[in-house]
Order: C-alpha cells, then structure tokens, then sequence
C-alpha cells in the first residue's frame, strides 16, 4: 500500500504545533512580543543579523562597525531576561528540528550508505 508523503508531512506538522516545544517557543515569543522594551531589542537583534547574512550571502564584506553593532546588541539581547528565554526556546525547538531530520533523512542515508558497502 502506498504512503502519501503530504498526509504523513502534514500530519507532522500538526504534531510539532502541539508539541511542548512548539508551544513553549509561541509562548516566549508572545511574551517578547507584548514587551515594548523586549520587541524593539528583539526585532533590531532580527534586523541586524538578517542584514549580516544577506551581505554574507551576496559576498559582501562586513565592516568592523557592524561586526562590533551586532555585539553589543547581541550582549543586549541575552541580557535581557525574556528574550533569553525566547533564545532557549528556540534552541531546543531547532534541535527537535534537527533530530526530526535525522529520521526523514533515514532512509535516504541507508540506501546510500548500502550503495557504498556493496561497491567495496
């Protein structure tokens, strides 16, 4: 019997919206977010490593002005109690992300992986 991949997709997706993680993240997030103070430091944090990673990408060298602006808003940043908490969510909802990979990734990595033994 086949497997619809888009069922079983968007079955996961509903899962990781319920999970602990997830709900822990839009938590902290919704607490940032209902923050002023925290808003602003958190959406100039966004902004400025955003404009880092476009110029990163476009191969655009980075100035020491900025290098030094994206450290001091980074020491704002987890100096700041919510958005720190924000952070952590957001580490372990990447790391659920991650492992999550490693599963979806199995198969493809066993079939290579027996692809390769079978040539020695």
């Amino acid at each position: 019997m086949a497997v619809n991949l888009y069922d079983q997709a968007n079955e996961l997706e509903s899962a990781i919206r319920q999970s602990e993680e997830f709900t822990q993240l839009k938590e902290m997030y919704d607490a940032v977010n209902s923050d002023e103070s925290a808003k602003g430091i958190f959406e100039n944090f966004r902004n400025i490593q955003l404009s880092l990673q476009q110029k990163q990408m476009n191969g655009e060298e980075i100035s020491q002005e900025e290098i030094e602006q994206a450290q001091k808003t980074a020491q704002l940043v987890q100096q700041h109690e919510l958005i720190a908490k924000l952070m952590e969510a957001e580490q372990r909802m990447s790391m659920t992300i991650q492992e999550l990979n490693k599963v979806i990734m199995k198969p493809l990595e066993e079939l290579y992986g027996a692809m390769e033994n079978n040539e020695q």
